[in-house]
């Protein structure tokens, strides 16, 4: 390939290597970035209530998902190439679909797992977002995965993460359904705030020459941020 062909990574891409570093620092500051998590006085509160509480536990639900970076990452990596309304509404009902079901299932049925290792595979759907970006699998096995039935795939196990977390809380049996029916509808609200927020900074991105030229560094440094997630969850795994 010669030097005019070749990708270029100007300041741009320092931007985004900047960007990278504060999210490490972020990550790194956290005293809870083991796991699933959820803020110390939302624990608390979701520990001792009792009964139906619909508005606080809508709020708890768009706190987590505006908040939840690994969330964030993956939903940054599903709409990166998507330029339609209509196309952006269809993978993010279908993450929407995933991330509630086995949210509800999961707690309504006490079934849960090891909270390292769903957070760690919710990792790796950051990896596989960025990879997919880039046309890795296209060049490397030659064929094209379903990335809306990855997209669905990828919310179970972002829901099921949850749900063992709330779990462990013990949440009262009373109001349960309920409580559960609006955290729910919480992390659709912040998940359509925080797309929303996405949508309006990629569109000026995209109108600028240089978006296709740094898509490749973009990508990149998604899936760099991936397997940060991924490392965080085994080493937790490995000293809990």
């Amino acid at each position: 390939m010669n030097d005019l062909a070749r990708p270029k990574l100007p300041d741009a891409a320092m931007k985004y290597m900047a960007a990278f570093a504060v999210f490490l620092m972020l990550l790194a500051c956290s005293a809870e970035a083991w796991a699933h998590n959820v803020a110390e006085g939302d624990k608390g509160y979701i520990q001792e209530s009792s009964g139906a509480l619909f508005l606080p536990f809508v709020y708890l639900g768009a706190k987590h998902m505006v908040t939840g970076y690994d969330h964030l990452l993956f939903l940054f990596g599903v709409i990166f190439f998507l330029y339609r309304l209509k196309d952006v509404g269809i993978y993010v009902t279908l993450f929407a679909i995933g991330h509630s079901t086995t949210l509800l299932f999961g707690v309504l049925t006490g079934i849960s797992a090891n909270a390292y290792v769903i957070d760690a595979i919710i990792g790796l759907s950051v990896v596989y977002k960025a990879l997919d970006n880039l046309g890795a699998f296209q060049r490397w096995f030659g064929v094209q995965p379903n990335t809306k039935a990855a997209t669905l795939v990828f919310g179970f196990f972002h829901g099921f993460g949850l749900a063992t977390k709330i779990i462990e809380f013990e949440i009262a049996e009373d109001g349960l359904v309920t409580n559960l029916i609006a955290f729910n509808i919480g992390v659709e609200i912040g998940q359509l705030l925080a797309l929303a927020a996405i949508l309006i900074l990629m569109g000026f991105w995209r109108r600028t020459p240089s978006f296709m030229r740094h898509a490749f560094a973009a990508n990149t440094i998604l899936m760099a941020a991936g397997f940060v997630l991924v490392g965080y969850q085994l080493a937790g795994l490995a000293v809990s």
